[in-house]
């Protein structure tokens, strides 16, 4: 048998939500709620979806390979050149190709732990060593100081995931300041900012801000979280043209496909859609803090679309979730993430918890 390299063996293969058909076929459950993935759960604008259909009459034709139109629709909403955005499939691609155009074997990449999971993925695929430190803090967000001080002459990357998954915590305008003030000009800073959109806390800081000032940052965003596009795969990423002409080296042709390429632009244009994705999301919010607090379930306050939360068996909580057809997402041995859905999406979930913990209220941190 072939046998791939051991630091292709090393990494443990990327799990997804479980999806919605397959606990149907499994359990034979009927209408399942999947709080699982971090969806929209309003899905995508109108606006979109008829650029969907429009765009569905020339799928024989290949895509847009630059993405001009996306890019210059980026351009104009951000006020920055076209030449300062790289589009991929999905941000993770984005986090893959600045990991094969900046590191060889041997380099090294700073992270937080718990995080984005593929950030460590992508370093330890390409022979990379992924340095990873603790989140801290009362704000259980992300420990700058502790990351600054693990970066060493072998690292070429340094990631932060703001707002943080699975934790949806942030790190503020003050804490970026003092680490751009101290890293070395060689390191690139990717700074993840999936979940964006959803922010409200007024010490988030702005990450644009570095990119005018001339560090090496690359901010990568998507379509797939607020824009309810999960399912097209478009990302982007923001940085000097200099450092997406290298990464443009490495992108695979066509990595964007012509209708999610037009679905992006229309859902750009819907900002009411956006507006009411945020509403849905904040009333959510203040339902779930409520219910939880009264619970006396152990949960971290978010800046995104989704709740972190901390029990003594995530595995027990997921399965018997499952059973009342709901779906969470299990974070290691002790914690959860939970999807922040439509009000009866959160409320069959409450109810479902609830059950569970009447059963077994040892489940609780």
């Amino acid at each position: 048998m072939i046998k791939a390299p051991e630091h292709v063996l090393a990494v443990k293969a990327y799990v997804p939500g479980k999806p919605v058909k397959e606990l149907e076929r499994e359990l034979g459950i009927r209408n399942p709620v999947k709080l699982a993935s971090n969806e929209n759960p309003l899905g995508p604008s109108a606006m979109a979806l008829e650029a969907i259909a429009g765009a569905s009459r020339d799928i024989h034709r290949y895509p847009d390979g630059s993405g001009y139109y996306l890019k210059n629709a980026l351009s104009r909403r951000l006020g920055i050149d076209p030449g300062c955005i790289i589009l991929g499939n999905g941000s993770n691609e984005l986090i893959d190709i600045a990991v094969r155009t900046f590191m060889v074997p041997g380099d090294e990449a700073v992270m937080a732990t718990p995080s984005f999971v593929v950030y460590s993925m992508a370093v330890t695929l390409g022979g990379g060593k992924a340095v990873e430190i603790p989140l801290g803090g009362p704000a259980f967000g992300h420990d700058l100081p502790a990351m600054r001080n693990a970066v060493g002459p072998k690292t070429r990357m340094f990631f932060i995931a703001n707002p943080n998954n699975p934790t949806g915590t942030i790190n503020r305008r003050e804490e970026y300041g003092r680490l751009f003030a101290g890293l070395p000009e060689d390191v690139l800073v990717v700074l993840d900012e999936a979940y964006v959109e959803y922010v409200s806390h007024p010490d988030y800081p702005d990450s644009m801000r570095y990119l005018l000032e001339g560090k090496n940052v690359l901010i990568l965003r998507t379509f797939s979280k607020i824009y309810g596009l999960a399912g097209l795969r478009v990302g982007y990423g923001i940085s000097k043209p200099g450092i997406l002409a290298q990464m443009e080296r490495v992108r695979a042709p066509f990595n964007t496909n012509s209708i999610g390429q037009a679905a992006a632009i229309r859902a750009l244009e819907d900002e009411a859609h956006v507006a009411r994705s945020r509403a849905v999301n904040e009333e959510g919010k203040v339902l779930l803090y409520r219910e939880l607090s009264a619970l006396g379930v152990d949960f971290v306050k978010t800046e995104a679309n989704f709740i972190y939360m901390r029990v003594s068996d995530a595995q027990a909580l997921f399965n018997a979730l499952l059973k009342a057809g709901v779906i969470i997402r299990p974070m290691g041995g002790k914690a959860v993430r939970v999807t922040i859905g439509l009000p009866m999406d959160n409320r069959r979930f409450l109810d479902a918890l609830k059950a569970v913990l009447k059963a077994d209220d040892s489940i609780k941190k």
